[in-house]
Parts: C-alpha cells; structure tokens; sequence
C-alpha cells in the first residue's frame, strides 16, 4: 500500500474520531448540565436550611463538625444533602427507639396496637428515613454530574489530542514521495536478463 494512501485513510479515520469525541463530550456535558441543575433545583425547592451557626442542634459531636460548614445556608447541592441525611437527619434517627429504623418501630407498633407515642413514633421514622434517602439519592444524581463533567472533559482533550495528530497525518501525506510504500520504497528496476 502506498504510504500517502495510508496517511489520508489513517487521518480519515482520525478525523472520524475526533467526531466522536466530540459529540460524546458535548453529550456528556449536557448530561453534567440536567444532572446538576435538576439537583439544585429539586433541593432549592424543599427549602431545607441547615442550623444557624453556634445554635444548639451543632454542638452534638456527631452533628457539629458534619454541617458546622454550612451552618445558616440553603441546602442546594449533592454534597451537603449527603451531610444533611448522614450527620442530622441519621443522629436524630438513631436517638429514636429501635434506632428508627422502620420497619422495626412499624413491627412494634402493630405487636402493641394500644400504645400511642410507639404510633406516633412510625410516622416520625418514615418521614425520617424517607427524606434522607431522597436526600441521598439526590448526592448520588450530583456524583453522577461530576462523572459526565470528567467524562465530558476528558473527551474534549482527546478530541484535541487526535486532531493534533489528523493535522500531522495530513502533513505527512502532503510530504510523502508519490512512490513510497509503506513498508519500505519500491523495487528498483531489475536489469532484463539475457541468455
């Protein structure tokens, strides 16, 4: 194969990739795009403010150095609803009989029907553990953000890499002798044989 052939398939075909590259990082940051501003939004509109700064619901140890960061502020992002469910609403959880899981408070309360603060103590436990998991499926949609951002820029560098190398492909071939093969330049004319 002529190695000029080659030069213009090879950077065809790099070209083709540097298309692809492309659209996969536009793609991906779209993807960071809706991810994120759908957890900022979802979470801006629950207008869950953490504890003011000094106030008594930080001065527990299990609570204070978590969210002491965030004292006083709406909770908007992934990182601080993973802090919010882990360090307040799960301490408060954990002080509830049964440790407020659930299905255990739920169990006891159907064993003794008649008593009332076991009753109340479902509804507290379901709240609970319903907001945190939300909260925490909203960190884990903000974590997927961050992956299609990283995703989208690495990308974006390889699309450059292999444009970088289609535009020496297309050089090279402009600079190859018309003859070259590539694997070494042609036979020279063998001398006829006479008898």
């Amino acid at each position: 194969m002529r190695r000029k052939v080659f030069d213009v398939l090879a950077s065809i075909g790099g070209f083709a990739l540097v298309l692809m590259l492309l659209i996969a990082g536009g793609l991906a940051l779209w993807g960071y795009s809706f991810a994120d501003s759908s957890v900022h939004s979802q979470l801006a509109q629950q207008q869950i403010v953490f504890p003011a700064k000094g106030s008594t619901e930080l001065s527990s140890p299990k609570i204070g150095p978590y969210l002491d960061q965030y004292a006083g502020q709406q909770l908007t992002t992934g990182s601080q609803a993973k802090a919010y469910a882990d360090h307040y609403i799960a301490v408060h959880l954990s002080e509830m009989p049964y440790g407020g899981v659930y299905s255990q408070v739920s169990s006891a309360a159907r064993a003794n029907p008649t008593n009332a603060a076991l009753t109340a103590e479902v509804q507290t436990s379901f709240q609970g553990t319903t907001l945190r998991g939300l909260l925490l499926e909203a960190y884990a949609f903000s974590v997927f953000a961050t992956l299609a951002l990283w995703a989208a820029i690495a990308s974006f560098v390889l699309a450059l890499v292999f444009a970088v190398l289609v535009g020496l492909g297309i050089r090279h071939a402009r600079r190859v002798p018309e003859g070259d093969e590539l694997l070494g330049h042609p036979a020279a004319n063998p001398e006829p044989v006479t008898a």
